[in-house]
């Protein structure tokens, strides 16, 4: 009797330390931040979910959601979701000052707070990513590829772009004549991963054919991240995992025989053989390194600006005085009515860098696109005892240390202290900086916008996707006419005319939500048809 007696109260006593020590990380250890009340066994998992079932489609993006609890409570320049046991807890920060205090350098953290773990990704851009490298590696990889993706190395390779564009026009001709419905995105990605291929390996990869084996097994890899398992811990989804690491493993074989081919070649265009050098001596060390980023520049390279041009297009299609703006941008350029063809031509010409230069309302139109439908954020933490603090613009001080920090760029490119009462509409003409009627400047936050992020740690092939989506752009505007089908195509009136609402887009039957396949993307993929505009 006494030895249970002694393990009766063995049991209470552990069991009341677990739940004071549960109760403490629940409610007491981050009580200061704004959040949702949150449950004791489960966090904002339960409130996640709740929000989830009643705000609208179940399958939209996270960051939808997010915004949504933040709405909530009032949108608070940061919010507290507490995940835990699937994932650490995390602040959201949702104004661009806060973001611009995460992503700068300062003394105490030189490079910028650090990224959070990726280890989810490892399959897709390996362990020594420059995605998520930290310190001196990050600062040695930089420099390394830095000359790659310089502006004036970028415009010696825009024939290299422009080489890839000759197929993509004869599927959107075949599919114009034809009237079949597709999915655009999927178009765009072959088309964005054969351009990758070429600037950064100068390879074919064949991927708008689907011949290569490279493309082929991308393509299983990308699937296995396509549903909201994405960043699971792997012990929930060990099955997905392991195939994830096989697949990831047959295409680091394939990109290492690349790099070891390339340092053999003489021609040092592409970004690959720039990065390589003069080197004699190509090392296994050496080899592996320069595999992760080609990896990783192909996953970002051929991933943000294929769902940028999808959801650009669908914007001018339903946005008529940008769709004429462009038209008349394109006309002054190429002359009216060019072909694809003689864009492609005047572009290759030595005066093609300056072509591009000059497209500043196409330019508007990417900015816009990319405000509104951003692919991701960036997100990063500070260890404990690491001392970072930030400040709202109300004063309030906030230590980050042992968080995640998600620097939402949906929620921050949508912030009505921002961007106004249009914050939710798409208007390219905020970013000429025009004058209103009364005659003065509109000039927006630098930090307010923030596709490829800010500070030491901005996207390193950013110019090269603006180069690119401009472009295609430009190939493909003046002749092609997208017409959406299925989720968020125009309304009809009775006379069967569309229906032009204040904000100066037509109205639609619905809305074409982004869902999350690794990064955000449009959930039905951009179904479109396509006409020719000189046969209407």
């Amino acid at each position: 009797m006494l030895q249970l007696s002694i393990l009766a109260t063995a049991v209470m006593l552990l069991a009341t330390y677990f739940y004071n020590r549960l109760w403490h990380i629940r409610f007491k250890q981050y009580a200061h931040f704004p959040q949702l009340p949150p449950s004791l066994l489960l966090g904002h998992l339960k409130a996640f979910d709740d929000i989830t079932k009643k705000g609208g489609p179940p399958d939209r993006h996270p960051d939808k959601i997010f915004a949504e609890m933040s709405d909530s409570i009032g949108s608070p320049p940061l919010m507290l979701v507490d995940l835990r046991p699937v994932n650490q807890p995390m602040v959201l920060v949702g104004t661009h000052d806060i973001a611009e205090q995460i992503s700068r350098a300062s003394d105490l953290l030189p490079t910028s707070a650090p990224k959070s773990p990726l280890g989810y990704m490892m399959p897709l851009i390996g362990t020594k990513s420059i995605v998520a490298a930290e310190g001196d590696d990050w600062k040695n990889l930089r420099k390394r590829f830095n000359p790659g993706f310089a502006p004036q190395h970028l415009k010696t390779l825009i024939p290299t772009m422009l080489e890839k564009l000759p197929t993509f026009v004869g599927n959107i001709e075949a599919l114009a004549k034809s009237g079949e419905n597709f999915k655009l995105t999927a178009l765009l990605m072959s088309l964005t991963f054969d351009i990758i291929g070429a600037v950064v390996m100068d390879v074919d990869l064949e991927a708008q054919s689907g011949k290569g084996e490279l493309i082929q097994l991308y393509q299983k890899l990308l699937s296995c991240y396509d549903d909201d398992k994405a960043d699971l811990p792997w012990w929930i989804i060990p099955r997905i995992t392991m195939e994830r690491h096989r697949l990831g493993k047959k295409i680091d074989e394939l990109v290492r025989e690349i790099v070891r081919r390339k340092h053999a070649d003489q021609n040092k265009r592409s970004i690959l053989s720039l990065s390589l050098g003069d080197s004699e001596t190509l090392t296994p060390e050496i080899v592996a390194t320069t595999s992760d980023q080609i990896k990783s520049f192909l996953f970002a390279g051929h991933d943000t600006i294929s769902t940028t041009l999808a959801w650009a297009l669908y914007e001018l299609s339903r946005t008529p005085k940008a769709a004429a703006a462009v038209h008349e941008e394109l006309d002054n350029l190429f002359g009216p009515d060019s072909t694809p063809a003689e864009v492609s031509n005047r572009l290759m010409a030595s005066d093609g860098p300056e072509m591009i230069r000059r497209m500043t309302y196409i330019s508007a139109v990417i900015k816009e696109t990319l405000r509104l439908h951003a692919p991701a954020g960036t997100s990063r933490t500070s260890k404990p005892g690491t001392g970072l603090v930030v400040r709202t613009a109300a004063g309030e001080e906030y230590c980050l240390d042992g968080l995640f920090i998600y620097n939402c760029a949906p929620r921050i490119h949508r912030d009505r202290s921002v961007y106004g009462d249009t914050a939710d509409d798409f208007i390219p003409e905020r970013w000429l900086h025009a004058d209103d009627s009364n005659g003065k400047s509109h000039s927006l936050p630098a930090g307010a916008w923030r596709p490829f992020e800010r500070g030491p740690r901005n996207c390193i092939g950013q110019e090269f996707a603006l180069i690119e989506a401009r472009i295609v752009i430009a190939t493909v505007a003046r002749r092609y006419k997208f017409v959406k089908v299925g989720l968020g195509e125009i309304h009809l009136d009775h006379m069967g005319q569309p229906v032009l609402q204040a904000n100066g887009q037509y109205k639609t039957n619905s809305k074409v939500y982004q869902t999350r396949q690794i990064t955000a993307k449009p959930v039905d993929g951009m179904q479109m048809r396509v006409e020719i505009r000189s046969e209407n």
